[in-house]
């Protein structure tokens, strides 16, 4: 098995929205990239070319649920025989609460499904990541290795009719901590960074709200943040360029979270 020679991203979600920002700012930095999503390649063909002519990248399209085991393990198989080496995880897949529920009326079935996508998926697709990194730091020890987590400023912000969501991204917090943790003595660094109001296919159906929304103040900066915002801040991360500072969370959200009188 040949192995790359440039560094190599997995991006879960990484064809569309805020993982597809990731992905355009990772390709400048010269990664190859593994891209995860549920759509049929077909679908994604388009966006793949795009990438794989931007800097003359090598793109590989890892179709498959997060939330299931087996297709978590193909994802890694996949990689590893394309690859042989994985650098960065950026665990961005997820998805909203379905249909936006009142917590007095949610449904058990909608709450398993996000828990599995959002929080289930991503740890023990770290575990598989995170012991495959180890054992190749053994043989390349000076290679940079990091996980990034992608949550949202919901889970700091109570929204009652996507509770289940709520839950998912304020224990992403907790996860960032315990990879953080458990990963520090292996030198393999892992951060959180925490999206706010991004243009999405997620935000997609609440364009109106959002615009009265931040023209009245909800962000001190008085625009929408983009995917490449985002991007640009998991960029900075794997380049290794805020040091020392493992399990911390970068929040990119216009000053929502600052409070002012």
């Amino acid at each position: 098995m040949s192995e790359s020679s440039s560094p190599v991203a997995l991006i879960t979600g990484g064809a569309r929205g805020i993982g597809l920002g990731i992905a355009r700012c990772l390709v400048l930095d010269g990664y190859a990239l593994a891209l995860n999503g549920l759509r049929a390649e077909i679908d994604v063909a388009e966006t793949l070319a795009a990438l794989r002519n931007d800097q003359s990248t090598e793109v590989l399209y890892c179709r498959g649920d997060v939330s299931l085991a087996e297709d978590r393990q193909r994802m890694l198989e996949e990689v590893r025989g394309r690859f042989g080496r994985l650098d960065v995880l950026v665990n961005n897949a997820g998805i909203t609460s379905p249909g936006r529920k009142d917590i007095l009326e949610a449904e058990e079935e909608s709450f398993d499904r996000v828990i599995g996508v959002n929080l289930k998926g991503p740890f023990f697709l770290t575990q598989l990541v995170a012991n495959w990194m180890v054992e190749q730091r053994a043989e390349h020890p000076a290679r940079r290795q990091c996980v990034v987590n992608i949550s949202s400023i919901s889970g700091e912000f109570v929204s009652v009719n996507r509770g289940d969501y709520c839950l998912t991204k304020a224990a992403t917090r907790m996860a960032t901590k315990l990879w953080a943790v458990r990963l520090a003595v292996h030198g393999i660094d892992v951060y959180e960074v925490q999206p706010g109001v991004i243009r999405s296919d997620m935000t997609a159906g609440v364009t109106e709200k959002y615009d009265r929304l931040i023209a009245d103040g909800l962000t001190h900066e008085r625009r929408w943040g983009e995917p490449q915002d985002v991007g640009r801040a998991v960029a900075t991360l794997v380049r290794g360029d805020i040091p020392y500072a493992t399990g911390q969370v970068l929040k990119i959200d216009g000053g929502m979270t600052i409070r002012a009188m």
